[in-house]
C-alpha cells in the first residue's frame, strides 16, 4: 500500500492550477497536500483546512512545501477551489483511487465488485448550488470511491452514468446498482467492456418485472430448477432473515442484454424490543450464470450494494459534516467532495476501518497523516 500510496504527492504535481502566475504565494501542491493532510485529521470545511495549517508547527507546514512562515488563509482555499477544473480533477483523483484499489486486490485476493448509487450535498443545494447531486462508483470490500459526477440539475441518475462509467474499469468487475440504473443501455456498457451486473428490477421495468414476478409466483413447474440460499444477521436493534432465490429459465427468451438468472430476494426483520415484524420482497436481474456464481455469493452482493452508503455516504455525513456544509459557489462542493473521497480511501487502504476514530489519531499524530500521502518525514 505504502508504495501506492507515495504516488499521491506525484499526482499532485499532475494537477493543473487554474490560477494566474501572477500574484501566486503558494504551491497547488502545497495547498492540496494541506488539504488532504487536514482532512485526515478531521477538519471539515475550507477554513478549518486554513487553522489546520496555522495551529501545527513550522515543520509541518514546511514538509506539506511551504517556504514561507505564513500559511494560507480561507479565502486561499476558497479561490482556488471555486476556480479548479472538477472534472478534471475528479479523473486525476479517480485514477490514484483505482490505483489503490487495484493493489488491494492484489494483495488481499479481494472479490472485485462495484456499487453505484448517488449522493446529494444536501447542504450545499439549500444554499443554492447547482449540480451537487453526485453519482460514484465504489468498491464493495475496501470501500474507495472508484470514480465520482456530478448529475445535472436537469437531468438524472441515468444521465450522468454514461459519463461515470468510461471513468471506472469494468473489466472482469461485476457492477451493482439499484432499480434506477436498470436500464439496457447501461447493461450493454457493462458487458460490452468485459463486466457483469447485478440489479435490481423495478416498476421503472415494467415488462422484466413481471416477467420475472411470473417465475416465482406462478407454481413452479417440476422441471424448473431454482438455486436457494440464506442468511440470518442480527445487530441495530433487530434480527433479519435474508433470502435468495435465483432462476436461469428466463435467459434464452431475448428479455434483457445478456441476462443471465433471474432472482427474488426476501427480508424478514423483526425489531429485537418491540417484537415488530416487517417483510419486504425484491425482484433482479445478473449477467453472471450459475456456474460463475453460487447463490450463497449473490445474495451477499445484493447486501453489499449498500456498503456505498454505510462506507461512504454515511461517514462523509457523519464524520465529515457534509450534508450541512453549505459552500455553493463554482467547483467547491465538489472538490471538497472529491478530495474526501480520496482521503477516506487512503485511510481505508492503511488498514483503518473506523474513519473517526482514524481521524482522531491522526490529529494528535499528523507526522503520521503526511507520512500516508507519501510526504518524508
Amino acid at each position: 500500500m505504502t508504495k501506492q500510496v507515495l504516488s499521491f504527492i506525484e499526482l499532485l504535481s499532475d494537477i493543473d492550477d487554474p490560477r494566474q502566475s501572477k500574484g501566486k504565494r503558494y504551491s497547488l501542491k502545497a495547498l492540496l497536500a494541506l488539504t488532504a493532510a487536514a482532512m485526515m485529521c478531521g477538519y471539515r470545511s475550507y477554513s478549518a483546512i486554513s487553522e489546520w495549517g496555522r495551529n501545527y508547527r513550522q515543520d509541518i507546514c514546511s514538509a506539506l512545501g511551504f517556504t514561507s512562515k505564513k500559511t494560507p488563509c480561507a479565502a486561499t482555499f476558497f479561490n482556488l477551489f471555486r476556480r479548479i477544473d472538477k472534472e478534471a480533477f475528479e479523473k486525476k483523483l479517480a485514477s490514484f483511487c483505482q490505483s489503490l484499489d487495484q493493489h488491494s486486490i492484489q494483495e488481499e485476493n479481494l472479490s472485485q465488485a462495484i456499487a453505484l448509487d448517488g449522493k446529494t450535498l444536501r447542504g450545499s443545494k439549500k444554499a443554492g448550488a447547482k449540480d451537487v447531486h453526485l453519482l460514484s462508483a465504489l468498491s464493495h470490500k475496501r470501500g474507495i470511491t472508484l470514480a465520482q459526477t456530478s448529475v445535472p440539475d436537469k437531468t438524472n441518475e441515468i444521465t450522468a452514468v454514461k459519463k461515470l462509467l468510461p471513468l471506472v474499469p469494468l473489466k472482469g468487475k461485476v457492477i451493482t446498482a439499484d432499480a434506477l440504473l436498470t436500464q439496457r443501455e447501461v447493461c450493454e456498457t457493462i458487458l460490452r467492456r468485459g463486466g457483469h451486473y447485478v440489479m435490481k428490477v423495478k416498476d421503472n421495468q415494467p415488462s422484466l418485472l413481471s416477467w420475472i414476478k411470473s417465475v416465482f409466483e406462478e407454481p413452479l413447474h417440476p422441471t424448473h430448477e431454482t438455486t436457494k440460499s440464506s442468511r440470518l444477521d442480527q445487530g441495530h436493534g433487530r434480527i433479519e432473515k435474508r433470502s435468495l432465490i435465483a432462476s436461469s429459465v428466463l435467459k434464452d427468451h431475448g428479455l434483457w442484454p445478456g441476462l443471465e438468472q433471474c432472482f427474488k430476494l426476501e427480508a424478514e426483520r423483526v425489531n429485537s424490543k418491540s417484537g415488530e415484524e416487517s417483510k419486504e420482497v425484491s425482484y433482479g436481474i445478473t449477467s453472471l450464470s450459475r456456474e460463475e456464481v453460487e447463490v450463497g455469493r449473490l445474495l451477499e452482493l445484493n447486501r453489499q450494494q449498500w456498503h456505498i452508503e454505510n462506507k461512504s455516504h454515511w461517514v462523509r455525513d457523519v464524520t465529515y459534516d457534509e450534508d450541512r456544509s453549505q459552500v455553493r459557489v463554482g467547483s467547491v462542493p465538489e472538490v471538497m467532495a472529491a478530495m474526501r473521497n480520496v482521503v477516506i480511501g487512503i485511510m481505508r487502504c492503511a488498514g483503518e476501518s473506523n474513519i473517526a476514530r482514524a481521524c482522531r489519531k491522526f490529529a494528535a499524530q499528523p507526522w503520521a497523516a503526511l507520512a500516508l500521502l507519501g510526504i518524508k518525514t
